[in-house]
């Protein structure tokens, strides 16, 4: 891949914390795109919330400044996909950019393919494959694979939520798959092939969704690019997105400031216990999140340093 040009860094002239829905295009790691991002908006501070392999494109919210705090509320979330896998093809990595191993043919029909993705709902195992950022004995699984080095790897419980048959055409099949933290497509598109008993690798791979975050909402690194500087900073949503799907809980000045200097205070028990997010009344500042007991006091747990508007609801 030709190496990036250099991009123009935004002045902001303030510290900028929100999440960035970056629609990524193939070809380029998600740390590679947060790096980018990074320079076209002229923040110090930014982290992606899922990796996303460079063969893949989609969805890569990306967390900047202080929304960092709450990226692994975005890490947990459910993430949507959109898979073509292609049948009788194994390779070394288990996708389209690894070296063949095997071509088998074909023999399957939609009835065998539906029976087999629906053993793969609910909680399954999944061994993670070589080709992964996981590290052994302070190495990245990959590094080693590149070796020629393959290291035994224990097996990881991953749930999927929705697995649809979107189509079965010759030798691709077209599937879309909810799924929690963890899952690795690649690994499904190989367990996948075993169970046909043809083998198979995975062809394409699009994040379409990541909680209730839509892809459709996201932007390209060629659309940030192609704004004026200004006009960047309008793509970054509010800090508190990440913890949009947590119960709100409003508090007058003083709770807030109590928040802030670390202490507790009795809530009105309004709402479920467990975490909440964190509002000052009457301004709607997002103060951060908090944890709500099951006698109604509520204790800080993640606070923004500097408190910022927010008009999540």
């Amino acid at each position: 891949m030709k190496e990036c040009p250099a991009l123009e860094v935004v002045p902001t002239g303030r510290a900028t914390s929100g999440v960035l829905l970056l629609d990524k295009q193939a070809g380029i790691s998600s740390q590679a795109a947060v790096t980018r991002v990074k320079r076209l908006l002229g923040v110090a501070k930014a982290g992606h919330t899922g990796t996303l392999d460079p063969l893949a494109t989609g969805l890569l919210p990306i967390c900047i400044g202080e929304a960092t705090k709450f990226s692994h509320l975005l890490l947990e979330a459910e993430k949507t996909y959109e898979a073509s896998i292609r049948l009788g093809v194994v390779t070394t990595t288990g996708d389209r950019e690894g070296e063949t191993i095997s071509v088998s043919p074909v023999r399957v029909d939609v009835d065998a393919v539906r029976e087999v993705l629906a053993r793969f709902v609910g909680e399954i195992a999944q061994v993670p494959p070589m080709y992964s950022a996981l590290k052994h004995q302070g190495q990245p699984l990959y590094k080693l694979a590149r070796e020629g080095i393959c290291v035994p790897r224990a097996a990881r419980t991953v749930r999927v939520r929705s697995l649809e048959l979107h189509q079965l055409a010759g030798d691709m099949l077209h599937f879309r798959i909810v799924c929690g933290k963890g899952t690795y497509i690649r690994v499904l598109a190989e367990d996948v092939g075993r169970a046909l008993q043809c083998g198979a690798s995975l062809d394409n791979l699009r994040r379409t969704a990541v909680g209730a975050l839509s892809v459709n909402d996201g932007a390209t690194i060629e659309m940030l690019e192609s704004l004026p500087r200004e006009a960047r900073a309008r793509h970054v949503l509010t800090a508190d997105t990440p913890v949009a799907a947590l119960p709100r809980v409003d508090v007058e000045p003083a709770q807030a400031r109590s928040l802030m200097h670390g202490r507790a205070f009795q809530g009105n028990g309004c709402v479920r216990g467990g975490l909440v997010r964190l509002y000052d009344r009457p301004s709607g500042r997002f103060l951060g999140v908090g944890t709500l007991d099951a006698t109604g006091l509520i204790a800080p747990r993640r606070l923004m340093s500097t408190p910022v508007a927010a008009d999540i609801a």
